[in-house]
């Protein structure tokens, strides 16, 4: 390809609202434009690595037996409302109606349509495990699309959806899964973090989240310095203070030489902060309760303190029953911060969040601020494991200003449920060798989920089992954003001067720089494109009527492995210029055997990232 036949048309200046590498340098390189807030074009140059990072991941998806589909992106609301998404995916989804006031849904995620498409289609087990994948677009309406098409309304992602028979089958596919993105990334040049992961709003059993580290990324990662441990910070966990296993006859053991309880007068006292000021004592020392809130809830509360006259809604006939609205009370260490994602996980939630003021005074008798598991009959009470073995705490006492001190789990209260709640900080210590865990910022490239009967239940998937009887098959879903790996590899792999493509996803692997495209030069110039390109070896040819130093800046800027300069010196001894992009320094070789050569270097690295 001749540069004065392409379109790239590079920058000097930085956008006013780039902050990151990747988004800077694609505007620079020509890779892409802005056309709205979030919306990007992707230009001929910046498609060309786009195809490539799309190839490796359908060569993967293929390679483990997962089959290629296409959805519409404008899918029927009816398949949304089925799986009770509709109204749970907010403000983000994008919705319209069509002449004849149908609801319809710009697809953010591919749950559903896959799930219906296999509905309709599956009819014995001989049929599973079925995986089938896409690569797509997509679009949620972001509050602050921000960082370039690393958070964009619009982007792709390649999603894959496998059905099965039993967990077993599941597992297997979700390993190879695994397996296949730590190959796509490493295919791709990129470093990955594999982490253990929330399942969100997606639901299921188990998550796994492969991220890049990143100064402004989204996620917060928890690394052990002793071990591998690695997860996300909303699904990390510590070494418990106590045993999981800490029964409430041991803590009233503990707590035997502990005074009894009593109440105390701590008028206007309502924070952490300001009852330890007040006792000159520490947060260690208190028990913070606080009530939520928590919607379309799975887990059977019916003989859960306070819940006995829920409201109760079954989806679908083969649905869970659903409690759409039930509040808790959380008990944890003061010093310590509550985990929501592992709390909505612990009680099925679709969300939670704190309760209205409002609903604390009703739900307590007591203002916000003064709550505590003493006596709380009118709640599921959850405690945090920090609570377990807490022989001398002090805690709300369901009054306005005041509270209880020398209170003991197990002899003074005990809860309905106690599990890990708490958010893991750097500090902590590893749940899996007691090693001290740190902290990374992180952006995620993929994530697989096992999903298990969420999806499959709601919308009423089944099938016949050897005997005849009809079964719901269990579901996996497996995403990877390819515009953000794309901006990630970016990330990882430039300098000051631009981009430093690795070669299996540049846009060409060499560009060709004559010093002055016209006679000696042009004819050796075209003649090595040419064996170049015979050779497999993808070329651009900079043919412009530009200086020098505009067309080297250019290939730095670009980022292409290989650069060949062509000038008339040169050639007065049969040579050129070669230079790899990340190094210093360039050589001379003789222009006979450059073609030869450069095919060799390019196939070798090549054969490194894909190995």
């Amino acid at each position: 390809m001749n540069y004065s036949s392409s379109f790239i048309p590079t920058l000097r200046e930085v956008p006013a609202d780039a902050v990151i590498a990747s988004h800077r340098l694609m505007f620079r390189a020509g890779l892409i434009r802005k056309l709205a807030n979030g919306l990007f074009a992707y230009l001929p140059l910046g498609l060309r690595s786009f195809r490539k990072v799309e190839q490796i991941i359908r060569e993967e998806m293929d390679a483990i037996g997962s089959l290629e589909m296409r959805p519409p992106v404008v899918q029927p609301g009816e398949i949304w409302k089925e799986s009770g998404r509709w109204d749970a995916m907010g403000d983000g989804m994008l919705r319209a109606r069509n002449r004849l006031e149908n609801d319809f849904v710009i697809t953010p995620t591919a749950e559903e349509a896959f799930t219906a498409v296999v509905r309709d289609e599956l009819s014995s087990y001989r049929q599973l495990p079925l995986s089938l994948y896409q690569i797509n677009t997509k679009f949620r309406d972001e509050i602050r699309p921000r960082y370039g098409v690393m958070r964009g309304r619009e982007f792709v992602m390649k999603d894959a959806y496998s059905y099965h028979a039993d967990d077993e089958s599941q597992d297997e596919t979700y390993q190879a899964m695994g397996r296949a993105y730590r190959k796509i990334f490493k295919r791709c040049g990129l470093t990955v973090i594999s982490v253990k992961a929330d399942s969100g709003a997606m639901g299921g059993s188990g998550s796994e989240e492969f991220m890049v580290e990143s100064e402004i990324g989204d996620n917060t990662l928890i690394l052990c310095k002793s071990c591998d441990y690695a997860a996300n910070v909303e699904k990390a966990a510590c070494a418990p203070d106590y045993s999981p296993r800490f029964s409430a006859e041991l803590a009233r053991a503990a707590a035997a030489e502990t005074p009894a309880f009593e109440k105390i007068d701590t008028p206007n006292v309502k924070t952490i902060e300001e009852l330890c000021a007040f006792l000159k004592t520490e947060p260690r020392q208190f028990i913070k309760t606080l009530i939520y809130r928590a919607v379309n809830v799975e887990l059977d509360l019916s003989a859960a303190p306070g819940c006995e006259k829920l409201e109760r809604k079954k989806p679908a006939p083969e649905a869970p029953y659903v409690y759409p609205e039930a509040f808790f009370a959380v008990a944890i260490r003061g010093d310590l911060d509550v985990n929501e994602a592992k709390l909505a996980a612990l009680v099925k939630a679709s969300e939670v969040s704190l309760a209205a003021d409002s609903d604390v005074r009703r739900l307590t008798n007591a203002p916000v601020g003064f709550a505590g598991p003493v006596g709380l009959n009118t709640l599921p009470v959850i405690a945090d494991y920090s609570v377990a073995g807490m022989n001398d705490a002090v805690t709300g006492a369901l009054e306005k200003d005041l509270h209880y001190q020398h209170v003991a789990y197990g002899r003074d209260f005990t809860c309905w449920m106690m599990e890990d709640i708490r958010t893991i900080k750097a500090g902590d210590r590893c749940p899996v060798c007691g090693g001290e865990l740190y902290e990374k910022k992180g952006n995620e490239l993929g994530h697989i989920f096992k999903l298990g009967y969420k999806y499959t239940r709601s919308m009423n998937v089944s099938y016949l089992d050897e005997n005849g009887k009809s079964q719901v098959p269990t579901m996996g879903s497996y995403g990877i954003g390819l515009d953000r790996t794309l901006a990630s590899v970016i990330e990882e792999h430039h300098d000051d001067a631009g981009i430093i493509w690795p070669a299996t996803i540049a846009p060409y692997h060499v560009v060709i720089v004559p010093i002055k495209y016209n006679g000696e030069v042009k004819t050796a110039s075209d003649k090595l494109a040419a064996e170049l390109e015979q050779a497999g070896i993808e070329v651009l040819l900079d043919d412009r009527d530009e200086r020098p130093g505009v067309k080297f800046n250019d290939a730095d800027l670009t980022g292409i492995p290989w650069r060949v300069v062509v000038g008339d010196k040169g050639l007065a001894q049969a040579q050129v210029e070669i230079k790899r992009r990340p190094e210093k320094e360039s050589r001379q070789i003789e222009l006979t055997k450059a073609a030869a050569e450069l095919a060799l270097k390019i196939r070798e690295e090549l054969a490194a990232l894909n190995g």
